[in-house]
């Protein structure tokens, strides 16, 4: 995250921080897998959900991304702060990501340790919802996409496909995700840890940087968005209210 850092001074651009947050992930998994022993197929699996996660994740962010400049949110920072943006984004943009990434991925860390048991039922009931986070992530994204695609959308409000039932599919998906790996990393005693971690992403994801924080700036932004709201499960999929 220091090096990412350091780029992000040379580009004038702290967005790439989004994009790297996912290759992280991937970074401290394959670190582990190299360093410490455990059950291999175990090892194999937790590095290879959260490989797939994080290297679909930050693809999509770079092709979203590539070519639009920096992110409103980091433009508001730069000129709140001035000449003291380089330092004060280290400690609260990428220095604090590069924590959260450690507590979220306790799971994938101390997972690969254990020496036993050997993959049981809660690794497959784990990895069935790994994949229902990831096809909502990947599925979501997608029809978001679409929809921003098409002009005749500007300035609408998405309450198609997956977003009829829920606000944010993308952000259910990921603690769907984060809470698959945790069940398949608390097959091993030391590895229950995980669950803290699962715990403080969907916590994130919820109540800091995801459904509140953009909400916050969707209101303001669309209109249309309050009857979305009142209409639609901000998180959890659900069939939406009649009005």
């Amino acid at each position: 995250m220091v090096a990412t850092w350091l780029l992000s001074l040379a580009l004038k651009n702290a967005s790439i921080v989004d994009i790297v947050w996912g290759l992280g992930f991937v970074a401290v998994a394959w670190a582990v897998r190299t360093q410490v022993d455990g059950v291999e197929a175990r090892q194999n699996l937790l590095v290879a959900l959260t490989s797939i996660w994080g290297l679909r994740l930050g693809g999509y962010l770079f092709w979203r991304n590539h070519g639009k400049g920096e992110d409103y949110r980091y433009k508001a920072m730069r000129k709140h702060w001035g000449p003291r943006f380089p330092v004060i984004s280290l400690v609260t943009v990428f220095a604090l990501q590069g924590v959260l990434m450690f507590v979220v991925s306790i799971g994938v860390q101390l997972g690969q340790t254990g020496d036993s048991p050997d993959i049981g039922v809660l690794a497959y009931v784990g990895v069935a919802i790994w994949l229902i986070g990831l096809s909502f992530e990947t599925i979501g994204d997608l029809q978001l996409a679409r929809f921003k695609k098409d002009p005749a959308n500007a300035g609408q409000v998405m309450d198609r496909g997956l977003w009829k039932y829920t606000r944010h599919p993308n952000y259910f998906g990921d603690a769907c995700v984060w809470w698959g790996i945790a069940l398949v990393a608390a097959e091993t005693p030391i590895g229950r840890w995980g669950l803290l971690g699962a715990a403080v992403m969907t916590f994130l994801l919820v109540r800091v940087s995801g459904v509140k924080l953009l909400e916050k700036s969707l209101g303001k932004r669309k209109p249309g968005y309050a009857e979305y709201i009142a209409r639609t499960s901000s998180f959890f999929p659900l069939p939406p209210k009649k009005g």
